[in-house]
């Protein structure tokens, strides 16, 4: 990092960054210290454990993802965001219209932040304008800038810079804006004053993990990811546990069960960003017209969508387990029935050997359920 930057007054330079993340339209930001050597136990505890699964990278990366000042040599101070991704029109009852999609067994649920364009582009780009903007009132200065993209502890750092406090779901939630928000970190060499943190308002709630589908809160503030309907369709490119197969419902990307049911969330807040706004496709739909898209489909309408990264035959496996379920639900007409059934057929002789098992064993839900 160079340090080669102008003498500056700390208070009087991080008022000006406020000012210029606001014109940004970043929802909030603050300063954290670069020393989490407390949270490394944690962190240890929790690869130890196995919660991790298929994310080698995060075993990998090892402490140096509790270290900032490793990562990225030279960091003294390290601005934290967020920014909110609720749609700008979203309706007051939008928490009750989103619990009802998991009624509706034909109908495919992408999580609300991957309904529109990728965050991790939106809000990197306004992070490197923010640093742009420094730059031009203290001149060159060395600067990183990461949404989960890199081995960043990103919560722990919005959390000791007051943005929030970690729920029992391990996500961040504030008071002002739930945990419907997206989280990015500047690393700089400038000494900035870290902002204060908040304390926890969580209680004795635990409703975020009674409701997990998969019981994948295995303890307040612990998740096994092994188990989480996120992890599983994201993450996790093998064939699914078929005992947690039935528990995963219509959920084809993601998972927004333990932040529907989080009392906070009736403070979360819409963003005027075009980019949150749904793509064609990605709310609403049903999962036989999903299963429609061949490659090419799949990837025009997923362009500059975080969807993308999951490739075609892993969203081909996630809508095939999704129809599964929806057949075994008894409550499809005999008519969806049929279009999930020939929908799934097209995709039974795909090169991908974990689609072609999913396919199989959605296409016996369906035969099962027929019996």
């Amino acid at each position: 990092m160079s340090t080669g930057h102008r003498q500056i007054d700390p208070q009087k330079l991080w008022a000006q960054i406020q000012d210029w993340a606001r014109d940004l339209q970043l929802s909030q930001i603050a300063v954290a210290p670069v020393d989490l050597s407390d949270a490394e136990p944690g962190l240890l505890a929790w690869l130890e454990a196995g919660f991790h699964g298929q994310m080698h990278y995060m075993q990998s990366h090892g402490l140096k993802r509790a270290r900032p000042a490793e990562l990225v040599p030279g960091t003294v101070s390290i601005i934290t965001a967020r920014i909110d991704y609720l749609p700008d029109g979203t309706p007051s009852d939008w928490v009750d219209r989103e619990l009802a999609r998991h009624t509706r067994s034909g109908e495919a649920v992408v999580s609300i932040y991957a309904r529109g364009r990728d965050y991790h582009k939106v809000l990197r780009q306004r992070l490197q304008q923010l640093a742009e903007r420094i730059a031009q009132e203290v001149g060159p200065f060395g600067h990183r800038a990461f949404t989960d993209s890199a081995p960043v502890l990103e919560v722990e750092l919005a959390q000791r810079s007051g943005l929030g406090w970690r729920g029992k779901h391990s996500l961040l939630l504030s008071r002002e804006a739930g945990s419907l928000f997206f989280l990015g970190e500047l690393f700089v060499d400038l000494a900035l004053p870290a902002t204060p943190s908040v304390s926890a308002h969580c209680g004795q709630c635990e409703a975020c993990m009674k409701l997990c589908p998969t019981q994948a809160i295995v303890a307040p503030y612990k998740v096994d990811a092994r188990r989480c309907i996120s992890y599983l369709t994201i993450e996790h490119d093998g064939p699914i546990d078929e005992a947690l197969r039935p528990m995963i419902g219509n959920r084809v990307y993601g998972c927004d069960d333990c932040q529907l049911v989080c009392p906070w969330n009736k403070f979360a807040q819409t963003h005027p960003l075009p980019d949150w706004q749904p793509r064609e496709g990605m709310s609403g739909s049903t999962i036989a017209q999903l299963l429609q898209w061949d490659e090419t489909t799949f990837l025009r309408r997923t362009e500059g969508s975080a969807i993308r990264r999951i490739g075609h035959a892993r969203w081909l496996r996630n809508l095939a387990l999704a129809a599964g379920n929806a057949m075994a639900s008894g409550q499809l007409t005999a008519q969806e029935a049929q279009a999930l059934r020939q929908a799934l057929q097209r995709w039974a002789k795909h090169p991908n050997e974990v689609v072609q098992e999913q396919v199989q064993w959605s296409l016996a839900q369906g035969a099962a359920s027929h019996a």
